[in-house]
């Protein structure tokens, strides 16, 4: 038996006897939950040992080896870096956002599936196998070898540092999202608590740990993200086979669908949405004097509730009611404007589940059907694209390791991807047949818990002490952490989603900070500052520059950015409209030259990022100047056309490529040799 098999069979071995230690230790905290442990008590052994086997694997990984730092000594089996890369890839995005998406978006929600899945055919295609052919430890190295220097080097770094930053805030705020909801603690600790776990799996060991603690938290995110599912499809159906029987809930859900949105009642609840909508326009259109007006009528409640001897209730929710008012007008703009469109969506029906490419009329129904292909396309190109993956195929010991290595991927990864649209459906039934149209002084106690972290809303505003469906709000994030308390299940099950929603970001993460360490210490520090650096100083500059950008990031999660789905959604298309044209033509195309690629490349993502300032509320933007309605999340749809055109033109009126580098060319794309 060869050294390669006797270590894959060793792997298989230990990864067993985990996995079976895990479905143990949830049996024995499920027996200790029947003997009266509490849910505080369970969610916090949940995590933290979760968090402890992370650090243990992370502690026995340590190398100051160069090569296992970057890229795991190249000896990683292809179904091992397979699971890693599904960790790594099945980030808080696809395992707590993608079920909420679905939730709510339906049929629409289908292109985060299909481009997600559909992206690895391209990276097999088109990437895995000639980057693990070229060799070497990250993306920017490629570009700096093929387009003969630093320039397409330092384009390739600033576009993998920022779509791995915003990438790694969206895991960042997954992690403080889950710690502050299941042991009790603020959000903004929460994010530093997730970061102590993520940094001890990459801090001591790079890759090397990364990838065998990416293995484990494989284990158990995907056993968590499969038993509630299960269980909920057994409870509705009678069958444990959620992917194979929610089609037939989804009919009856359609049925229970029009039921609901013919509801005399729930009419009347849109009215009164629509008429908030319309106050609150008049509000901004009379700005300041609207805002001065506001100010003068909470004072004025405050005073007349002191001196009626109202409630210390009554007093303190006046209170905190004009302490929460807009300090600026432009500040009441942007808040007043966010509740105008709340409530302008809370006042019609939303589109029924099933519906493809819903619309009141055909321009809007071609522009949910563009949208769709935009973001199907951006998702998949996008994917092919990022850094992070496309490292971990630098870590197989052989070509033929890394085009397995994709196969493997691609199933592990579709265990989860297959089953989202059956938890949008059992959930959605759940809450429209169990929680709509109940009283809202009977909701189950979980409403009360998680309304306590924004994430669940319930607002009787016709006063009748009944809970409309469009009373009721709740976070895309929040759908998949809430199934199992939707459902009724004992409170193991919870802790289990937490566990696995914590693995998920923590793996990810891992992957998006050593993509950025590595970027800055190894492309910009050693290739071009100090190429003689010795290896102890390489490594010490990669693990300082891990920490600094980890602490950064925690900050900016610390203060809520948009919702996870869309800030992964634009790291996509920053970088498929930065990488992917450059990566493509620079396998496939001896012509394409370094003037061409740098032109490419900047002008790619310049559009990219032009788009999303000019549509995006955040940075002032409005869809009014969107191009063909498209949403600010498929911006790349346009860079990435750009980046074709500009690399190809400027690269026909330049020199061609020298003659070293179009045989680098050939022997990245001949199949005989390893690398």
């Amino acid at each position: 038996m060869s050294s390669l098999a006797a270590f894959s069979c060793r792997l298989r071995r230990y990864y067993l006897l985990y996995s079976l230690g895990f479905i143990v230790f949830v049996c024995l905290l499920a027996v200790a939950e029947r003997f009266g442990l509490t849910p505080h008590w369970i969610g916090q052994i949940f995590l933290f040992a979760t968090i402890a086997i992370y650090a243990s694997i992370g502690v026995m990984s340590r190398t100051s080896d160069v090569s296992e730092y970057y890229v795991a000594g190249r000896r990683v089996p292809a179904m091992f870096n397979g699971m890693a890369t599904a960790a790594d890839w099945m980030s808080a995005a696809s395992f707590i956002g993608l079920a909420g998406t679905l939730y709510y978006a339906g049929f629409e929600g289908l292109a985060f599936v299909i481009g997600w899945t559909g992206g690895y055919v391209l990276v097999a295609i088109l990437l895995a196998p000639y980057l693990r052919k070229f060799g070497q430890f990250t993306i920017p190295d490629f570009l700096g070898a093929r387009y003969e220097g630093h320039f397409a080097r330092v384009v390739g770094v600033f576009a993998g540092v920022l779509a791995s930053f915003v990438y790694v805030v969206a895991q960042i705020y997954g992690v403080g999202l889950i710690t502050s909801r299941f042991i009790g603690i603020e959000f903004e600790i929460g994010v530093f608590v997730g970061l102590a776990g993520v940094l001890v799996c990459s801090f001591l060991g790079g890759m090397r740990a990364v990838t065998w603690t990416q293995v484990a938290q494989y284990v158990i995110l995907i056993v968590a993200y499969l038993v509630p599912v299960t269980i909920l499809s057994y409870k509705i159906t009678g069958i444990p086979v959620p992917q194979a029987v929610y089609g037939r809930v989804l009919q009856e859900l359609g049925v229970k669908e029009l039921e609901l949105f013919s509801e005399p009642r729930e009419n009347a609840v849109h009215a009164q949405f629509r008429a908030r909508a319309d106050e609150y326009a008049r509000k901004i259109v009379d700005l300041p004097e609207s805002l001065a007006a506001e100010r003068i009528a909470q004072v004025q409640r405050v005073n007349e509730l002191r001196t009626t001897g109202a409630s210390a209730r009554e007093i303190s929710g006046a209170e905190r009611a004009l302490r929460d008012l807009p300090r600026s007008p432009e500040e009441a703009r942007l808040k007043w404007e966010k509740v105008r469109q709340d409530s302008l969506a809370r006042s019609v029906n939303p589109a029924a589940h099933a519906e493809a490419f819903p619309g009141a009329d055909a321009q809007s129904k071609t522009s949910a059907r563009n949208n769709f292909l935009a973001l199907t396309f951006v998702l998949m190109v996008g994917t092919a694209a990022l850094p992070h993956i496309l490292t971990r195929y630098y870590t197989t010991p052989t070509v033929r390791e890394a085009r397995r290595s994709v196969f493997w991927s691609l199933f592990f990864i579709s265990l989860l991807y297959l089953t989202a649209p059956a938890y949008a459906v059992l959930a959605k039934w759940e809450v429209y047949s169990n929680l709509v149209g109940s009283s809202i002084a009977t909701l189950p106690h979980w409403v009360a818990s998680w309304a306590r972290t924004g994430l669940v809303r319930v607002e009787d505003i016709n006063g009748d002490g009944i809970l409309q469906l469009a009373e009721l709000s709740i976070n895309s994030d929040a759908i998949l952490l809430l199934v199992p308390e939707i459902a009724g299940l004992p409170y193991v099950v919870s802790g289990l989603v937490a566990a696995g929603g914590l693995a998920a970001a923590l793996s990810t993460a891992d992957g998006l900070l050593l993509t950025i360490s590595h970027a800055l210490s190894h492309d910009l520090y050693y290739q071009m500052v100090n190429p003689h650096a010795s290896t102890q100083r390489r490594l010490v500059i990669t693990k300082s520059q891990l920490l600094v950008v980890a602490v950064v990031a925690a900050w900016v999660a610390s203060m809520r950015p948009d919702s996870i789905l869309f800030m992964v959604g634009l790291a996509f298309s920053i970088a498929a409209s930065a990488f992917f044209p450059a990566l493509v033509l620079g396998i496939f195309w001896k012509r394409a030259n370094k003037w061409g690629a740098v032109a490419g490349m900047v002008a790619g993502l310049g559009v990219t990022l032009f788009y999303i300032a000019r549509t995006h509320t955040f940075f002032g933007g409005s869809m009014e100047a969107a191009w063909f309605d498209i949403n600010p999340i498929s911006c790349g749809v346009f860079g990435v056309p750009v980046g074709f055109i500009v690399t190809a033109v400027v690269s026909l009126l330049t020199p061609p490529p020298s003659a070293e580098v179009q045989a680098l060319v050939d022997y990245v794309r001949l199949p005989d040799g390893e690398g």
